[in-house]
């Protein structure tokens, strides 16, 4: 087993580091220090990075300087796990755990990994909490708009078109045992790509900590876990991006401690078809892509699995009905919302802890 030690050294100026995310929603920032006129740090940072669930990763952890080796062996672990959440959960292959379920007709005790049922048990409780805001059941929609494996619509999808995927849809139909998932109709289709990505990072965050490394970073697209601090003594800070699909700016830096941090927006990952604009989020009740002012939502949570799928709730419910639930749960919430041609932003008193002035 590896065993880092933290070792303090001085790191006062900041450094924005961008993670380069291609099309994929860029919701936050790392931030990170550089030393000027002071000694090297005993510790230093180690970076890995990679593809992964249609986004990139970016890990970094501060510790004694590893051999190249053991940074190989790291570096190819991170990788296997990774691999293996996609085989266990992703829609886009058909050899996985969950996309075998989906084209299965119904059926009982369906064998799959613990960690396939633990995240579906997961979306359950929080599709309990919102109300039915956050549905891993909404796959038929996800699809029929263009947000799935399948292609971009040629056309706006019908009312007929849209009443025929609402009734393939409803987690009353799913349930689980510690390694199995059952459906009671043939057409349910599970997709979890509004939590798995949170669950890869705790996945690795755990890996890394397996090793006695308590120094660390990992960022899965939008989803990031941290813990301790960088090789300068500061502890990891994240920056929350305003919303705009033509620049890459800070709204706000936080310094999350021992959790995780998950933003999920509507501005990058959207289309335009026949002058409208459908972004990713369906609404579960209409089967559309939602229709509120909410642009940007961040959820912090010591589990990067719960902040994703609450993440995507409150960006399906919007800032008026998202925030009061926040609010009652005492949820750690920032939101960005558009108020006629400017943006406003609004949090919860749990959440403010986190701002760094």
């Amino acid at each position: 087993m590896l065993n880092f030690k933290a070792i303090y050294a001085m790191g006062p100026y900041l450094r924005i580091v961008h993670l380069k995310l291609g099309l994929q929603l860029l919701a936050v920032i790392i931030v990170s220090t550089s030393i000027l006129g002071c000694s090297e740090p005993k510790l230093t940072n180690s970076a890995f990075n990679g593809q992964t669930m249609g986004t990139f990763y970016d890990i970094k952890v501060a510790h004694f300087p590893l051999t190249k080796s053991e940074q190989s062996a790291i570096h190819a672990e991170i990788e296997r796990r990774l691999e293996l959440v996609n085989d266990q959960m992703s829609t886009y292959r058909s050899h996985s755990e969950l996309s075998r379920f989906n084209l299965s007709p119904a059926v009982n005790d369906f064998p799959v990994s613990e960690d396939t049922a633990r995240v579906v048990a997961e979306s359950i409780r929080i599709h309990e909490i919102t109300s039915g805001a956050f549905n891993v059941t909404l796959g038929p929609l996800v699809n029929l708009w263009g947000f799935g494996p399948d292609h971009l619509p040629q056309e706006k999808p019908t009312v007929g078109m849209i009443k025929a995927a609402l009734s393939r849809v409803g987690i009353e139909h799913l349930s689980h045992t510690k390694n199995t998932l059952s459906k009671n109709i043939d057409m349910l289709y599970v997709d979890l790509s509004g939590i798995a990505k949170g669950y890869g990072a705790d996945v690795i965050a755990e890996y890394l900590e397996s090793l006695g490394i308590k120094n660390y970073i990992v960022g899965l697209g939008g989803d990031l876990r941290a813990k301790g601090i960088n090789a300068n003594n500061v502890s990891w800070q994240i920056a929350i991006e305003k919303p705009s699909t033509t620049e890459h700016s800070v709204q706000h830096v936080v310094a999350v401690g021992n959790n995780a941090i998950v933003t999920s927006g509507s501005y990058r990952n959207y289309y335009d078809l026949n002058d409208e604009r459908f972004s990713h989020t369906i609404d579960p009740i209409t089967g559309k892509p939602a229709q509120h002012n909410l642009v940007s939502v961040t959820v912090i949570h010591s589990s990067a699995m719960t902040a994703d799928g609450f993440a995507t709730a409150f960006m399906a419910m919007g800032e008026v009905q998202g925030m009061t639930l926040a609010r009652q749960k005492k949820l750690a919430v920032y939101m960005i919302y558009k108020s006629g041609d400017d943006f406003k932003e609004v949090y919860t008193e749990t959440f403010s802890p986190f701002f760094q002035k």
